[in-house]
């Protein structure tokens, strides 16, 4: 038996090596993964990271160009059938056909799934306050997101795959997917993998989170070990025009990241298991505080992208880029 294979017992997912590329686009780079049975994991990322393709090669619709995937035990391209009976999925996609009635989706889906449990269908369509004869059509996205839901949970999977499900919902909605994410492993011990860059509802409800950016996976850690792993230095530059690019270079912490000024302070993310010390910075720099560090702003540390500096004659040329715009929408 192979590394791969006695790890799928303790673990619902197992990735080696992906790679994958997509004409000129490299999608994933070596990414490497153990996701343990009943745990909520939380994959973070901003659009383009790789997330969504990472997804799919764990529901078998992505042949690994390089690299190895194991899901429950099997190779979700050869046992496909046998997988995606032990899976449910859930998108930000609006997919469902509007056509259908609550009913029709829940017999449609009770007819594929050997396993599907209709008492427990009956029970989630009265929390969610959805009506049997109700046409899809007639529902909000929302409504429509909450019967999606029931059609990946009735037949109450082995492994729930969320791929931004909360995307453009209302925050009753999101909740309502949160909580049926907690019951889901609280009551069932089942695994779930919530993608997602809503990082308050990550915060909320994984045990385990993982960082995503340009197709490589930068961190991924407990959720209890984000401030057990950092702290954040908040420090003060004497020289009140120094820019981003100068501040990495005349105070070389090599082991941080995440600098990042605001209001005539500067941050960062600083290792507590390094050797650094505040008495090590250069004399024009003066340590202000450390603070505990939250998941946005290690989320941030990572992936934020390189700005201009908000003070005046900064000489670097950097402009905002797609990673600071995306930013914004993260909060």
């Amino acid at each position: 038996m192979n590394a791969v294979q006695e790890s799928s017992v303790q673990d619902a997912v197992v990735v080696e090596n992906l790679s994958q590329r997509f004409g000129r686009t490299e999608a994933l780079n070596d990414v490497s993964l153990k996701i343990p049975q009943g745990t909520v994991f939380g994959l973070l990322g901003l659009n383009g990271a790789g997330k969504t393709t990472l997804l799919r090669h764990l529901l078998g619709l992505h042949q690994p160009r390089v690299g190895k995937v194991r899901v429950l035990g099997c190779n979700p391209i050869t046992d496909r059938e046998k997988v995606m009976r032990r899976i449910g999925y859930l998108s930000e996609e609006d997919s469902l056909p509007t056509w259908m009635r609550v009913r029709d989706l829940t017999q449609f889906c009770e007819a594929i799934y050997p396993a599907w449990d209709r008492a427990y269908a009956a029970e989630l369509c009265e929390w969610f306050e959805l009506a049997p004869d109700t046409k899809l059509r007639s529902l909000s996205k929302g409504g429509r997101a909450r019967a999606g839901l029931i059609a990946a949970i009735a037949h109450k999977p082995d492994l729930l795959v969320l791929d931004e499900p909360g995307s453009g919902l209302d925050p009753i909605a999101r909740d309502d997917i949160l909580q049926a994410i907690i019951r889901t492993v609280s009551l069932e011990g089942r695994t779930v993998i919530f993608s997602s860059h809503l990082l308050d509802e990550v915060s909320r409800v994984c045990d385990q989170v993982a960082i995503m950016h340009q197709g490589k996976l930068i961190e991924s850690m407990p959720m209890m070990a984000v401030d057990e792993r950092y702290e954040e230095w908040i420090l003060r530059s004497r020289d009140e025009t120094i820019t981003t690019q100068h501040a990495r270079r005349d105070c070389p912490v090599e082991a941080g990241l995440g600098w990042h000024q605001e209001d005539g302070e500067w941050s960062l993310l600083v290792p507590r298991q390094s050797d650094l010390s505040p008495a090590a910075l250069p004399p024009d720099w003066q340590w202000i505080e450390s603070r505990h560090v939250t998941l946005k702003r290690l989320f941030e540390a990572h992936v934020r992208a390189p700005r201009q500096s908000t003070m005046a004659g900064d000489p670097s040329g950097q402009t905002p880029g797609r990673a600071a715009a995306t930013m914004e929408s993260l909060s």
